[in-house]
Parts: C-alpha cells; structure tokens; sequence
C-alpha cells in the first residue's frame, strides 16, 4: 500500500510539472474609466498604449516611422464606468500586431478613449464618429476624451498579469481665438452640411484685414484663400519681434537650431510686409472645415463628407466676401496651398473654374492615381507588397532626401486600423478613402483595398478615376475646362517628396504640357532635391519657404489680375498705401 502511495505521488507530481510546463503566458490589461471621468456610457475606439521611452506620454509617441511606441484598440459601444474591457493577445495592434510579441522589459502604460458621437445621416443611414471639438480632429487631444495617467508595468516572460488601468482624466475644452486689430474670427452654420449631417454643422475662417481696412471704406478686396490642415488661428502673422526669452528648440526636420525663433521672426517680417507701401491690400483667409474623418474636408463634394466644396465656395466664401468687402467676383479669388491643401487648391480649381481665377499648388497630395504615392491603383493589385513570385517586398511610405525608408505603406495603414475602422482612425489614407468613395451600405466609405492586406477594390477605384482623379478629369474634360482654367494652374514639388507626391506631378505635368486649344499657360516646377513641401521658390531652403506662403504668390496674383481682371472691373480701389 505504502509503494501504491509513493508511485501516485510520482504520477500526480508528474502531471503536474508537465502542466507547468504547458502553461502558456498570460497576456492580459483590464481597461476602464471611473465615474468621475464620466457617468454617462460611452461609444469610441479605446485605445492602450505601451513606451519604453519616459520623455513623453505615450499617447505622443504614436507614429509610423522608426521611433514609434506600441498601440492597440478596439470598439466599444455603450461603456459604462466601472465597466473592463480587456486587452488580451487576440487583440490587434501595432507595430506588434498582438500583445504576444511584446518583447520582456519595462513599460509605460496608457489608455485612452476616443469618443464617438451618433449621425443619424439624410440618407437614413446611421454612423458613429468622432466629432471635431475644436482641436482639428487630434484623437490624443481631442477634447472630452477620456485617458489615464502613465504608469510602469513589467512585461516578463510569463506575460502581463494583474494589471488594471483606469482612466480618470478627461481633456478639457479649448479656448476659440479672439479677434484683434489684424485677425478676425468667423463661424458660420451651413445649410448644405446641417442637412447632410443630420445635426448643426459650421463652417469657420481667420480672416486677416488690410492695412487701413477702417480707413478706407469705399475700398474692395481681391481674396486670397490658403487651403490646408486645420488652423487653430491665423498662422505666420505677428506684430512683435520674436519674444527674448523664447528657449531655442532644435528642428529635427530641417537639422536648424532655434527653428521656433526663426518662425517668429518670419511672421514679422510678413507683418512689416504686409503694411509697405507698395503691397497689394487684399484680404488672405484660412478656413476651418474638420469634419468627423478629418481635420480638414479635402474642400471637395464627397459622398461620406457631404457637401463641403459647395458649402465653402457658395456658403462661407461668399459671407466672408460680404462682411469684409471682398469684391466677390471669381476673377478676384485666389486659391493656394501645400500638401493637402495643395490638393485642395487644384481640385477646387478643376470643381469650380469659373469661381476662382488661379491655384497655387505645392507638393500636392496626389493628383493622378496611376501615382498615388507609389500604387497605381487601377494596375496595381496589392498596394502593399509589390508583384513577386518569389519575393516578399513591401511598398514603401516615407523617405528621406537621400532615399532613406522610415515606413512602409503596410505599416502606416496598419497604424491606422488599430486607431479606427471604417476609415475612422482620422489618419491621412483613410480620409483619401472619406473624401474620394463611394458611401457603403453601412454608411462608412468604401474601402479602396483590404485593410489588413492590402488588395485592391478595382470597382472603388473606378469611382475614384471618374470623381477625383484629378489629371484624369482635366484630360477627359479639357474641351469644357480649358478654356476657363487657362492661365490658372501652377504646381509646385520637390523631387525628393517624402511622400512620393512628385511622381503625380510628372504625369499631371506629361497632359498639362500636351494641350491644346487651349494651351494650359500655367506652370510646373521642381526643387532639386528638395523634400515635402517644397512651394516654388528656388533661392530659399524649404524650412525657410514654408514660411512665405502668404507674400510669395503675390507677385504672381497681381500679374494674373493685370491680364484677367475683366472690363470694368475693381482694380483701383484697393491699390492705396
């Protein structure tokens, strides 16, 4: 009996050292947020956040390229306080794509909820969506947003266990900018977006006046329109020096020390220019147009976005022009930006010819699709991995002046997918999906490739070629638009693009220079080397040019105004010192 015992104690001891061994590590953080933060339940993407690195929180330290941290999300629909939601190994992330990979060390950990709100749209479809509230669009700033304080957990060997974050801050509410002598501030609701939306919807603009804009009531302005990313003010404008105490930052981007220095003094020499005698008096506005996909609409009709090429150019342009006596005609409108409101300058020149009497686009976002980045999305049949029988190489995303990686196309949609599905991460290859697709049956855009893998919707692409493709619609169009765009392109590009925005430009430049009756008149130029977003000025460096957007087009505007400007036409009254 006692020799039975022995040997079931063997056995028992045997199992349970192979059980031991079995075990598999537990990968597992419980996320909630207190009552404190918010009694009401909640809808968003939830997101949680690991560094390594103690210089920021980790909700600034997401990105693409080399020196990202570690995210992951989910959905959550009605999440009450108190409530967990548990982040385990089946959850997808990036650059890990399960919390499995993490490698063993120590980390910061945070969460944070991006909150959605309900459209209960015209179409009678129904989408949740965050809201812009004020910030432009920012999920790790976007206020009422939910998050937790950092703190450090050790991911070991046998995984992550007993760990729970709550988060118990809420970001709080943005001040709106005040007007002053130079800077006005304006907000319209729209009609056209209100009905598509289902709810109020509004338009704004930094408007900023002439010298002797009061002294001269008689006179009337040409108008400049700089498109771009959301603006939380009026941007390069100042009437001081730039301020003494001001500690110099070092700019990574352009290798220049001090570089918040230089934009100070950059912003008053363009207010000491803008009061010489012999500057043209015109009023330059920078509009606000997030939607709940972006910071910015794209300022184009869009089947997801609603109306907003028709609200900026018939709604708040034409208020704008009214109460701060713009002359209100198309030929004294000016349109000019970088990046995507380089796009934004030429297609809202193609949409509307008449409207608008010349763009100024610089390193635009695509503007041919055989070229989008570096997909031919009508060809091409993964965007992610290039053809290969044997070979696995992926599409890249993001370079250097030299040629050099930091991320892939992959890698950058990837990002985007742990932040939001159903093109909702706010990032820059889902709002091209908002703005260019078809609206799908459940009410989100249709997605021009496979998230996750990367294949091409051929049929999404042909609504892209006949809607938005830019060189496409000027070639298929050019008997009805050229007359009217004649004179009005000009495309500026570095040839060195981080974004791979040049090889558009080239196809654009192959069909502008190849027209006839009439000839386009316009102009393309390329910056030796030059990266995003070079604008067109040969004798500056980009870190420098950036900064002149607002005086560097002027001298051309005048020359377009003294050939176009119409019988009859205001271009007098304006012309004071």
């Amino acid at each position: 009996m006692k020799k039975l015992s022995s040997l079931l104690a063997i056995v028992i001891f045997s199992i349970m050292v192979s059980h031991a061994q079995d075990k598999q590590p537990d990968f597992a953080i419980n996320v909630s947020f207190s009552q404190d933060a918010s009694a009401d339940a909640k809808d968003g993407r939830l997101l949680l956040m690991l560094s390594n690195n103690d210089e920021k929180e980790p909700r600034f330290q997401i990105n693409d390229g080399l020196q990202t941290q570690l995210i992951f999300g989910m959905n959550v629909d009605g999440m009450a306080a108190g409530e967990d939601k548990t982040f385990d190994d089946t959850i997808f992330g990036f650059p890990y794509p399960s919390l499995a990979e993490v490698p063993p060390g120590e980390y910061n950990v945070q969460a944070l909820l991006h909150v959605y709100e309900t459209f209960d749209l015209a179409s009678g479809q129904t989408v949740k969506l965050p809201m812009d509230n004020g910030e432009g669009q920012q999920w790790r700033s976007s206020p009422g947003n939910l998050y937790s304080k950092p703190f450090k957990i050790t991911v070991s060997e046998n995984g992550i266990s007993n760990v729970n974050v709550v988060m118990n801050q809420v970001i709080p509410p943005i001040a709106e900018a005040k007007d002053t002598e130079w800077i006005k501030h304006i907000k319209i609701k729209s009609e056209k977006l209100t009905g598509f939306w289902g709810r109020d919807m509004y338009l704004g603009a930094h408007v900023l006046l002439p010298k002797g804009f009061d002294e001269h009531p008689e006179a009337k302005y040409p108008l400049m329109i700089f498109h771009g990313h959301f603006p939380d003010d009026f941007g390069g404008f100042r009437t001081t020096p730039p301020d003494p105490d001001l500690k110099p930052e070092y700019s990574a981007r352009f290798d220049l020390e001090g570089y918040n220095i230089i934009q100070q003094q950059e912003a008053y020499e363009f207010y000491k220019r803008w009061n010489e005698p012999d500057f043209p008096r015109m009023l330059i506005i920078e509009i606000q147009h997030p939607t709940p996909y972006y910071d910015d609409s794209y300022a184009v009709n869009s089947a997801s976005q609603g109306p907003y090429g028709d609200a900026i150019t018939h709604e708040l342009i034409p208020y704008i022009e009214k109460e701060f006596r713009g002359i209100g005609e198309g030929w004294s409108r000016f349109l000019y930006g970088g990046s995507t409101g380089g796009w934004e300058a030429l297609a809202v020149q193609v949409k509307y010819p008449e409207q608008y009497n010349g763009c100024f686009a610089a390193c635009p976002d695509p503007i041919d699709f055989r070229a989008y980045c570096l997909t031919n999305i009508y060809e091409d049949k993964n965007a992610y991995y290039y053809e290969s029988d044997h070979k696995t190489l992926e599409v890249p995303a993001h370079r250097n002046y030299l040629g050099q990686i930091q991320s892939t196309l992959r890698e950058g949609n990837h990002l985007e997918l742990v932040l939001g599905d159903k093109s909702r991460s706010g990032q820059q290859w889902d709002i091209w999906e908002a703005t260019y697709s078809p609206q799908g049956a459940d009410g989100y855009p249709m997605r021009i490739w496979d998230k996750m893998s990367g294949e091409i919707d051929h049929k999404v692409a042909d609504y892209w070629k006949e809607n938005y493709d830019l060189r496409y619609i000027l070639e298929r169009d050019w008997d009805k638009l050229g007359e009217n765009l004649k004179g009005k392109i000009h495309i500026y590009c570095g040839d060195m693009d981080n974004y791979y925005l040049n090889n558009a430009v080239y196809l654009m430049e192959d069909f502008l220079e190849s027209t006839t009756n009439p000839y386009y008149e316009g102009e393309v130029l390329y910056g030796d080397r030059a990266e995003h977003c070079w604008n067109g000025d040969p004798e500056q460096p980009n870190a420098i040019s950036r900064l002149r957007y607002n005086s560097m087009y002027v001298p051309k505007i005048m020359k377009r105004i003294a050939e176009s400007a119409p019988e009859g036409a205001d271009i007098t009254s304006w012309r004071y010192e």
